[in-house]
């Protein structure tokens, strides 16, 4: 009991903390969004939200790279701020752009993503990540 009241900072706690989030938020990331759209990448080239106006193909194709290869690489913890950044970059699109002037309900989740992944920027991946491994 004495430890769950402790304002103390543990550092194992924080190196699980990180590693929990990487793996869950990465992984979930890459599942339901990357996959879904990889799948059916034929259909949606021609529609996909485009709001840089590069081409339906070319938005789809950074959010592809972003939720698939930034999201893996994330979750592995390799090259893991410039994964964040780039998930970053992506989901302030989505939240402050697709879902502007959505009730808050319709970018909740993006919203949840956007501060994990920015969190992560902030602090690094922790411990148990191939960034820490190799020494980086």
């Amino acid at each position: 009991m004495k430890k769950i009241l402790s304002t103390n900072y543990s550092e194992t706690g924080f190196n699980i903390a990180t590693l929990l989030l990487r793996i869950s938020f990465g992984i979930l990331l890459f599942l339901e969004h990357g996959v879904p759209k990889l799948t059916r990448f034929s259909e949606l080239q021609y529609s996909f939200f485009d709001p840089f106006h590069f081409g339906h193909k070319w938005a789809l194709l950074l959010v592809l790279f972003a939720e698939i290869i930034a999201a893996l690489l994330f979750t592995l913890g390799l090259f893991t701020r410039l994964a964040a950044f780039v998930l970053v970059a992506e989901l302030a699109v989505v939240v402050f752009m697709f879902h502007k002037g959505q009730p808050i309900g319709q970018s909740e989740m993006g919203i949840i993503y956007l501060a994990v992944f920015f969190s992560i920027m902030l602090v690094g991946p922790g411990k148990f990540s191939v960034d820490a491994m190799s020494g980086k």
